[in-house]
Order: C-alpha cells, then structure tokens, then sequence
C-alpha cells in the first residue's frame, strides 16, 4: 500500500464535517428490554459504525485506511507495540510511521505520545480507551506523553459558556490525573491557561496554513475562531518536538481523526520547522450503548460516566445496552446471538475483560446460545463496574487540583524552547517606568 508520508507529498484529505476535536458521535440504535433474559434483538439492527452521518462496515474501515494513505498494522508491529487488548485485538488497527516510533521506544531513544481532551462534558467510557492505552505506552516503552486540554475549541464549536467549561476542565483534570501518568514524562495543556505559549506557536504554524488546505479538511467553519483552530491543533501534536526536540510522536485516534493529523503532518514536512511528521495509531470507534456507532459526551445517547457508581452501571447497561441475540430464550438457545454486533461483548472487547481466552470462552458460549443476553451484560457490567471503582479510588485520593496538577505544567524552560523553536523571540514585557516613558 502506498504511504503518503514524503516531504513533497502532502497528506491532506478529502472534506469532513467534523470539528478538529469534536469526539465521536454516538449512533441510534434499538435499546433492550431490561427484563428479558435473551438478547433483545431488532429485525432492523445496525451492522456497522457510522462516520460522519454515513454507515461504514468493516470493510470501510479497510478503505479509509487505504484512502489516506496509512498502513494496516502488521503481526511483527502488534508484537512491538506495547501488551494491550485494543492493540491485541486490533481495535488500534492501522498507523502511519509506527515503524519509526517503535525503533526509537526500542532504541532507548526520545518519543512521545499525544492524546486531548475536550472538555464539553464529565468524561465517559469512550474516553477510557485512548486515556489508558497512553498509560501503557508510558509504562511500557518510557514515552512522554502530552495530554492537551481543547477548552477553547469548545466554547467555539459548543453551546457552553467560559464557565461551564471551565467546571468541565476542573472535572476530567482529576479524572486523567487519576489515571497515574508519571508527571517527569507528562505534560498536561490548557490551552487558555496555557496560551503565551500556544498562541505564539499557533499562529507562527496559522502563516504557513493556507485557506485551501483548511477548507479541504473541515469545509466550511461556523466560525472563524474554527477556521484558525487547525493551527492550534498542529501546535498540540508538535509540542513535544518544539519543546523536547525531534522524535517520533504517535497520536493514537479513531480513523476518522486522521485528516487532522494529515494537516499537521503537512505542516510538519516544512524544512522551516525542526521537526518530524507526527504518526498515528487508527482505530475503530467505541460503539454507543444503543446501537454501534461512535460515543459521544454531547449526545442524548445514554453512556457511562467514569464516575458512576457499580449500580448506576448495571440499570445503564440492563436498559439500554444494544444486544446481539434473538427476540426470544428459545430462539436465542437455538440460533445463537452475534457478538460483533453485541455491545456488552464489543465492551468486553475493547479493553474491560483482558483475558484473551476468557473473551474467546464467552464469544463461543454467545454464538453457541449457551450464554444469554441477560447474562453477557451482567459480566460487562462487573468488569466496567470494578474498572470504574480502581479509577474512582485513585481519583478520590487526590489532593487539591492546583497541587496534583503543579509537576504536570510546562516548566518555563520548556515554554521557552518551544517557542524559541518556531522563531518566537523572548519578549519581556516592559517595567512600569518603561510603560511610563512610553
């Protein structure tokens, strides 16, 4: 498959309508019966996700890939990357320049991992995934890992005010701390808090973006505070590199994320600026609990909260998650339930039951019609529930946000280097008595 990834090739995409980081969208779907014991099951179920309002198949998923230019992961790549159910299982299943950052993680060498948030809502199980797969990069290969926070963004592509999104920022800070990330190799950005060094670096990346290329990527903006936010994005994934110098960066997303990436990527393939071209990590999306799909902490669509307790997990799951069986016990014990289409089992899948021969043990009783509807949920919901109750601990440990979140700021050395790196000269700003005389 041939890579779109040399200096004088740009990787620029065909239009979406999504925003530069807008989480993923959840689908509709037939929710089921809390008290039926077999999978309650539509005649009309999905079959596959939906990507920007259009349904996309596996096979579509294959086709993005090829379509940008990225590369399905291969086995040699699986066995690299770091011990993960999403990598196992190949929900991460395709990536641009792994090969690199796997040479550098294995050679001792600088890398770094990218992963934002967008603090529109309390965070929720479709932002566990790319959280925790950062954390075990972190383990495993010793990466650092940026983890900036797109407040601006929301207030410009969300109905939210200043301070709601601020309350947002406060709430997801504590549970991403909560994580466990080592803080001498975490870097957390707010992006108004952190805006002297940001802003700087985004609009130096702003002059060599031009309208065209945005306009092919994102079409036609709201606002023109959106129109400008790709520069802002560019300057999260370059980050790393601008204050660390060169190195492998991967950026793990869902699939179609991937034009994002490719801007910055053009941006990244200028000798002006002393850096690589970010890679990435693809993936597909984290299905809504009604009906596959991508989950979204905007929409109406039900989800699990990261802080919600092990019964409000179960009636969420026990009423709305979509099931893969037949409308009946005796249908299902006969023909056998489908988990690709099962969003207990693609939970389970996921990431929350790590046990490969366990997961393969409960597909098989599934199809079998061994192991019912009613039954599949209630292993999803004491595996997400018990997840969910570590990840409270730790968050409930915390001591106050200005203390735990302190060792994860920029130094000023490193806001100095970034931006000295993009040719921002060091501005003092002048005394009082400068003020005065000027």
């Amino acid at each position: 498959m041939a890579r779109h990834d040399s200096s004088d090739t740009p990787d620029t995409a065909e239009p979406t309508s999504e925003h530069p980081t807008d989480p993923a969208t959840a689908t509709g779907g037939h929710s089921s019966d809390p008290a039926a014991s077999a999978t309650e099951h539509s005649p009309e179920r999905p079959s596959s996700a939906r990507l920007d309002g259009n349904t996309v198949t596996d096979t579509e998923y294959d086709r993005l890939v090829s379509e940008f230019g990225a590369e399905p992961l291969s086995d040699e790549q699986i066995e690299r990357l770091p011990y993960h159910p999403a990598i196992r299982r190949r929900t991460m299943y395709a990536g641009r320049d792994v090969d690199q950052y796997l040479d550098a993680a294995e050679a001792g060498q600088a890398h770094s991992i990218v992963t934002g948030v967008g603090p529109s809502g309390p965070l929720h199980l479709g932002h566990v995934l790319p959280l925790y797969l950062a954390k075990r990069f972190q383990d495993e290969t010793g990466a650092t890992v940026y983890l900036p926070f797109s407040d601006d963004e929301k207030l410009l592509s969300r109905d939210l005010t200043f301070d709601e999104i601020g309350e947002f920022t406060r709430d997801n800070l504590r549970d991403v701390l909560a994580v466990g990330f080592d803080p001498e190799r975490t870097r957390i950005v707010l992006d108004t808090a952190d805006a002297d060094v940001i802003y700087p670096i985004a609009v130096s990346l702003a002059e060599r973006l031009t309208p065209a290329t945005v306009d092919a990527v994102y079409g036609e903006q709201d606002n023109v505070g959106l129109s400008f936010y790709p520069a802002v994005q560019a300057t999260h994934l370059l980050l790393p590199q601008l204050v660390e110098g060169q190195q492998p960066t991967l950026v793990p997303i869902a699939v179609d994320q991937d034009p994002h990436v490719r801007i910055c990527r053009d941006l990244a393939a200028r000798e002006s600026l002393p850096v690589q071209k970010p890679g990435a990590l693809l993936g597909r999306f984290l299905p809504a609990l009604d009906g596959p799909g991508k989950l979204s902490s905007s929409d109406d669509a039900p989800s699990i909260e990261l802080t919600d307790d092990r019964e409000t997990v179960a009636k969420t799951i026990r009423e709305h998650a979509y099931t893969g069986g037949q409308s009946t016990v005796e249908k299902h014990r006969e023909l056998g339930g489908d988990p690709s289409v099962d969003v207990p089992f693609q939970y389970l899948r996921y990431l929350f039951e790590p046990d490969d021969a366990e997961l393969e043990r409960i597909e098989r009783a599934y199809r079998a019609g061994e192991l019912l509807s009613g039954e599949l949920k209630e292993l999803a919901i004491d595996r997400i529930a018990d997840f969910l109750a570590d990840h409270q601990r730790r968050r409930e440990a915390l001591g106050s946000l200005a203390d735990e979140l302190g060792p994860y700021r920029l130094r000023p050395g490193e806001r100095a280097r970034a931006l000295e790196r993009v040719g921002v000269p060091r501005h003092r700003p002048p005394s009082p008595h400068q003020a005065d005389r000027g």
